[in-house]
């Protein structure tokens, strides 16, 4: 299944994409899929129908972890 990131590259506006496993702390590149702004619109330096895309770690300043609908937790209150 794949895990959904915010990623934070330095200098440039952050990209929404898929990753397929975590990045092993060894690791040296990210393979991210479906990059996109978090808008949804396209990355101005990326070509037209790109849909992987390939950044060494040491451009990755952080990355977030987004939850998916499934995986929220469901908070309700009951009055009783």
């Amino acid at each position: 299944m794949p895990i959904t990131i915010l990623v934070h590259i330095a200098n440039e506006d952050p990209v929404v994409g898929e990753i397929e496993v975590m990045p092993d702390p060894k690791d040296t590149l990210i393979i991210v899929k479906n990059p996109r702004r978090r808008d949804g619109k396209d990355i101005h330096y990326l070509g037209e129908g790109v849909t992987t895309v390939v950044w060494p770690i040491s451009r990755i300043v952080y990355f977030e972890i987004m939850t998916s609908e499934e995986e929220e937790p469901l908070v309700s209150f009951v009055r009783e």
